[in-house]
């Protein structure tokens, strides 16, 4: 089975013209065909295949909560700036992706996934593969731990379909006769408890090969009838409904940002449904109850056979714990030069590049826990995006601010997902005396910065960390990403006046080094694609290299391609969505464009431009969309030590231009094809070549 085919190819046939850019929803969810493709790969270990399993699910979530919501939203309001008949062409393509994926994904599971973890002694039981034994301990677990909270509404005039919160495990049963009452209640909707585990262990002694678990979902189907006394259950289905999760708040009419988010919040849970999921097994019957019920198309039905919320299978790559079955296991390295060193010392002599995750996130955690110590900072200034509810870097911005240190905090409260966990963290810095500001209202603050200032013999001295992800210590472990840790002068006075300009919202000063969206980011990309072009029409040779997460920003792509017709050589790595149309005569021939999803989410942002043999680096928490260049705050920065720069470029550009291993080629039809080495001892794994060179990886299993 094609695990990479997109519809685009026909649809491009059918309308008789070459569009010059690709479609951003299929793009996107080719990357996630792209991360199936992991799940569906014999040579990775098994439960890492079961956890990509589950991160297409999650993707795929998100997708239908902002993408999938976003379409809906323009058809309903039927847009002048979008044309009906395409956008409901475009709704089509995506259901007809989407619903080809999820087909995949659960044949996956249960082909591939499930026997073969069940021939290693990880069984996940249904209701016919249990002994007579488990289904008297799953019987008293019901009773005991599940049937008391769970409360069936049976629906009548008072009791109306009840609210249904998004992603959440509910069931649908019909009933015969009447109900306590004589009245024929014939339908009945139960959630699932949110406070039970979603897979359930059961005791070594009831499993004789191995070790057995269930789903609460299988457990509660199992006794069901158990509920409704006298009356017999005609038929049932697990369902889950997704709803659009985009919180928005009027910013030209809030008083207070936060206070207004925590009541968005609450919402969320509540937003207008985009999909419904039930059984595989559900009658058509309930199954267009629930659609009536929630206001959903037919196209946005998914009868998925197996869990309704695959992302929850999870709980069993966590439940287990056999080293054979997952990567082996890697330590990220400490550079030597930090090790038990005096890291203010250290940056006043020389830079510090860290590449995450294949060298430690300890480095940036001891910078701002030294500053947050150290009797000679009087100030710290850090951008916050996402943290994480457990955060040491948090813990020492708030030990600073109550040891009386200036500590002003640029805390980004509309991050997606993550608003609750920021809002907390808001609460607690302010409790402490911190200066917390949000921003700046209709612009999120995406931008990583951290700033130390020292006061040193000679005057004030600053110290600064600046990266491409987050402050996040959990995705610093599978995420890539550079940071650089700096004291150079004009760089950190120029980190300084961003910080000036986000607190006081005076118009930035003009900047020495730094690039800063809205204001200057996209001009400066466009100048040095032209200047490359410029280049290249002199006879002498141009080069891009860019790797980024998406490349969406139409003029950057219009930029790209007229410097691919001036001759200029255009490498680009993008990971997910990607709307250039490499490779088309006339328009891209120079241009390639390779996708790498491996053991690690490709997270970096880099920017190479050979500039006549300067050969300049820009590193980046932004990457080339119209969002992160208008409508976000976000830095570029250099890497301004030759050194350093050549490190960027031997470890964070060329491996991955080389990967024969977990790269795929972009075709100028939209599809992406999965570049494999000729023979087996030219395969190279640009990750696992960083891992072994890098840090510390022992045992075995594909990357």
């Amino acid at each position: 089975m094609d695990l990479i085919k997109e519809p685009i190819v026909s649809a491009l046939k059918n309308a008789g013209t070459l569009d010059i850019y690709l479609n951003r929803e299929l793009s996107q969810l080719a990357f996630n065909r792209r991360v199936l493709a992991q799940a569906a790969d014999p040579g990775i270990p098994l439960l890492e295949r079961l956890r990509y399993l589950c991160i297409v699910s999650s993707n795929l979530d998100e997708f239908f909560e902002v993408r999938i919501a976003s379409l809906l939203a323009k058809n309903r309001a039927d847009s002048e700036i979008v044309d009906p008949p395409v956008l409901k062409a475009a709704l089509e393509r995506t259901s007809l992706e989407c619903h080809q994926i999820i087909d995949l994904q659960y044949a996956i599971l249960n082909k591939e996934i499930l026997p073969q973890l069940s021939a290693n002694g990880i069984h996940l039981l249904r209701h016919r593969d249990r002994t007579p034994a488990q289904r008297a301990w799953i019987k008293e677990f019901f009773d005991r731990e599940v049937r008391p909270l769970l409360t069936p509404i049976g629906l009548d005039p008072a009791h109306p379909f009840p609210q249904v919160v998004n992603k959440s495990l509910n069931f649908i049963v019909e009933l015969s006769g009447k109900d306590a009452f004589g009245r024929g209640t014939a339908v009945a909707i139960m959630k699932a408890p949110r406070v039970l585990p979603r897979v359930i262990k059961l005791p070594d002694s009831l499993s004789k090969n191995g070790m057995a678990f269930c789903l609460l979902s299988s457990i509660i189907h199992a006794h069901i009838s158990d509920l409704f006394t006298d009356r017999e259950v005609l038929a049932y289905s697990q369902f889950r409904v997704t709803r659009n999760s985009d919180l928005w708040v009027d910013e030209e009419e809030v008083k207070n940002l936060r206070q207004a988010l925590q009541s968005e919040l609450q919402s969320r849970h509540f937003g207008l449904a985009v999909r419904l999921e039930v059984a595989k097994n559900c009658p058509p019957h309930l199954a267009n109850f629930l659609l009536e019920q929630f206001s959903i198309d037919q196209n946005r039905l998914y009868p998925v056979d197996g869990p309704v919320n695959m992302v929850r299978l999870l709980e069993l790559v966590e439940h287990t714990g056999q080293p054979s079955l997952r990567f082996g296991p890697f330590t990220p390295a400490l550079p030597d030069r930090l090790d038990n060193a005096d890291i203010f010392a250290v940056l006043k002599k020389q830079d510090v590049l860290l590449h995450h995750p294949f060298q430690s996130f300890q480095p940036v955690l001891d910078f701002v826990r030294t500053a947050a110590n150290d009797p000679n900072v009087v100030a710290i200034k850090q951008t916050i995006y996402r943290t994480g509810m457990n955060s040491d870097l948090m813990e020492s911005l708030i030990i600073a601010a109550r040891q009386g240190k200036e500590v002003t905090v640029v805390v980004e409260l509309m991050a997606r997902f993550d608003e609750e966990a920021n809002i907390n963290w808001a609460d607690r810095l302010e409790q402490v005396g911190a200066q917390v500001v949000y921003g700046v209202v209709g612009l999120k603050t995406h931008a990583k910065l951290a700033l130390a200032i020292r006061r040193e013999e000679g005057g004030l001295r600053s110290y600064a960390h600046l990266g491409t992800g987050n402050y996040h210590p959990a995705t610093t472990k599978f995420y890539t990403d550079f940071g650089l840790l700096t004291a150079h002068p004009k760089l950190t006075a120029d980190v300084n006046e961003v910080f000036i300009h986000l607190t006081s919202l005076s118009k930035p000063r003009k900047l020495d080094f730094l690039w800063l969206a809205p204001f200057a980011m996209q001009k400066e990309f466009i100048k040095a694609i032209r200047n490359e072009a410029r280049i290249a029409r002199s006879g002498r040779p141009g080069h891009i290299i860019a790797k980024m997460n998406a490349l969406l920003d139409e003029t950057v792509i219009r930029a790209l391609y007229a410097a691919s017709s001036d001759g200029v050589k255009i490498d680009l790595i993008v990971r997910g969505a990607c709307a250039l149309r490499p490779g088309v005569p006339g328009l891209s021939e120079n241009i390639r464009v390779c996708s790498i999803v491996g053991r690690f989410l490709e997270h970096t942002r880099i920017f190479y431009f050979r500039n006549d043999l300067a050969h300049d680096v820009y590193l980046a928490s932004a990457d080339w969309m119209n969002r992160n260049l208008f409508r976000r705050i976000e830095v570029a920065f250099p890497v301004l030590d030759k050194a350093l720069k050549k490190r960027i470029l031997t470890e964070g550009l060329r491996p991955y231009l080389r990967d024969n291993v977990n790269s795929w080629q972009l075709d100028p039809d939209g599809s992406y094809r999965e570049k494999k080495p000729r023979i087996k001892r030219s395969a190279f794994c640009a990750q696992q070549h960083l891992m072994q060179t890098l840090g510390s990886v022992n045992g075995g299993g594909n990357t």
